[in-house]
């Protein structure tokens, strides 16, 4: 009932353009925060704003037991400094909670997620307070998972490795990577490392600071105003030494990264009912753009100073520096996609063999690299709970994400650091469209928006078709063609994988087909390269 009645209040107050004294209900309401939205008030440029909404000193439920604090922080904004994102976000809560609270534990969650069981902080406790383990634990790690979902997954957003295999294996070494969401820390552990702590500028700030004085007094709120100003952290070293990292879109996997590098340990925590439940998002655009921003803030830690192959496994040892590396050069894995994609179906258009004939022993070297990968792929996946459906496309996003997101975010990272403009930071959407989230339900792949993340598989799919139905008919028709199998093997899987592609450009009308203008710029690149192919080989 609050909820609805504040959404109510907040929309009327952004139709008006101002806030009406009925709205404000006490002088502390009107002091602290109201009197601070003026004219020039914006997203980017405006005062820190803090009101608690529920002291659990005095504030009941219906029944009349006590609520728990509920405090909403705005961050000071300014477009003169620099925000540094989520990471930015997390430290000024950091703080703000230190002074007026200071719990020694710490749970981060994303907007778009909820709790799925009350009984999670006492499980979380039992390990906390684990006398073996509470001494260098840093973080407890629950997997995400997700409502909402369709019956076969099409978009692969469970990302089952990611967020639950390979936890599994990180657990084995000094625990898993921190994910972002559904994660409990100790305060402790983002000040320093576990023998070498990082004093704080205030005593306020620090791990064992006692706060005796109520949320509300008068010197507490002016503190928490102060830590979460923008020019609080100059000259500190907040974002870098303490605190959520700085320097990488993905400030979860750099911020778990370098607390394990300071000698930290985790722990995944995978009980049978999911301890948190999240959204995914319902489009193809989407899913590719939340991917891509992934990549170019892996890219940024994989080549910064605390890179995860040479400061890794110094830090950490080989094991653990190579599990890091593993997602930390994720976005590589677009130039072996991209050469399988085009390079044998060009060949194939031009009658050219780049692989064994089936009489050659080498063939069948191949075809056990081929299938070992794909059966040890497919046994992980089913092992753990997954369908064949959705193994399929799991392996079908696979390839989408190299000849797209892969392909685009090593682009724009080698173009920012060569000093070139790009693209700023871009939230994932999750708002849901009827239409859209209908043809999700059916498990139909949405490629209404025309984005360039499109094109390279569009041309991919159109080569793949042309050169596997050009050898298929000239093998029918009695050409010898054994030199070509394994080029056709590969060229008809990759057909199977684009069949949404194929429907989308000829078989659909409604809004989520693929846009006109990406299917002819593919059809001419597509074109382009075979003639340019053609006089190559």
């Amino acid at each position: 009932m609050m909820y609805e009645d504040m959404k109510m209040k907040v929309e009327h107050v952004i139709d008006k353009g101002e806030v009406i004294e009925e709205y404000i209900s006490d002088d502390q309401q009107h002091d602290q925060a109201f009197n601070k939205w003026t004219k020039s008030f914006s997203r980017m440029d405006h005062p820190t704003v803090i009101q608690v909404i529920l002291d659990k000193s005095k504030d009941t439920d219906i029944s009349g037991q006590l609520m728990p604090n509920l405090i909403y922080v705005s961050r000071e904004k300014s477009k003169t400094s620099p925000h540094h994102f989520k990471a930015g976000a997390l430290n000024v809560l950091l703080r703000v909670s230190a002074v007026m609270t200071n719990a020694p534990i710490i749970l981060t969650q994303d907007c778009d997620m909820y709790s799925n069981d009350p009984q999670i902080p006492l499980r979380i406790l039992c390990y906390f307070s684990d006398p073996a383990l509470k001494s260098n634990l840093a973080f407890i790690q629950f997997p995400q998972r997700f409502h909402g979902l369709n019956r076969d997954d099409i978009y692969a957003s469970e990302y089952k490795r990611l967020f639950k295999i390979n936890s599994m294996g990180f657990d084995g070494l000094k625990g898993p990577n921190y994910v972002g969401s559904g994660c409990f820390f100790r305060r402790r552990a983002l000040l320093g490392g576990p023998s070498t702590p990082v004093p704080p500028e205030i005593p306020e700030l620090g791990p064992d600071h006692v706060v005796r004085k109520p949320i509300i007094s008068q010197e507490i709120l002016s503190l928490a105003h102060r830590v979460a100003g923008c020019n609080y952290e100059n000259q500190t070293g907040w974002g870098s030494q303490s605190g959520f990292r700085y320097g990488s879109l993905v400030e979860d996997f750099y911020t778990g990264y370098r607390l394990q590098c300071e000698g930290w340990k985790s722990l995944f925590c995978n009980p049978e009912r999911a301890a948190f439940l999240g959204d995914v998002p319902i489009t193809l655009f989407d899913v590719l753009s939340q991917c891509k921003r992934w990549c170019i803030g892996l890219f940024e830690v994989a080549f910064s100073k605390y890179n995860t192959l040479i400061f890794g496994s110094q830090s950490m040892g080989v094991l653990m520096s190579l599990a890091y590396s593993h997602y930390a050069l994720w976005p590589i894995w677009c130039i072996p996609v991209t050469f399988y994609s085009f390079l044998p179906q060009l060949a194939l258009l031009n009658q050219v063999g780049i692989f064994p004939k089936i009489t050659e022993p080498w063939f069948f070297l191949y075809v056990f690299l081929f299938l070992g990968a794909y059966g040890q792929d497919f046994l992980d996946f089913v092992l753990d709970g997954g369908t064949v459906r959705k193994w399929w496309n799991a392996q079908r996003m696979w390839m989408i994400r190299g000849l797209s997101c892969y392909l685009f975010s090593s682009i724009e990272y080698l173009l920012k650091s060569v000093g070139i403009s790009t693209h700023g930071f871009s939230l994932t959407s999750k708002v849901v469209d009827d239409e859209q989230s209908k043809r999700y339900g059916q498990g139909i792949f949405e490629f209404g928006v025309p984005s360039p993340l499109f094109v390279p598989l569009t041309v991919a799919a159109i080569i793949n078709l042309f050169s596997f139905l050009l050898v298929l008919t000239q093998s029918f028709s009695g050409k010898n063609t054994e030199g070509l199998c394994l080029q056709m093997i590969l060229t008809g899987s990759i057909v199977l994988n684009c069949l949404p592609v194929y429907g989308a450009i000829g078989l659909r009308n409604d809004a989520g087909k693929m846009p006109t203008q990406i299917t002819i710029i593919s059809t001419f690149v597509s074109v382009a390269l075979y003639y340019a192919s053609s006089l190559c080989l």
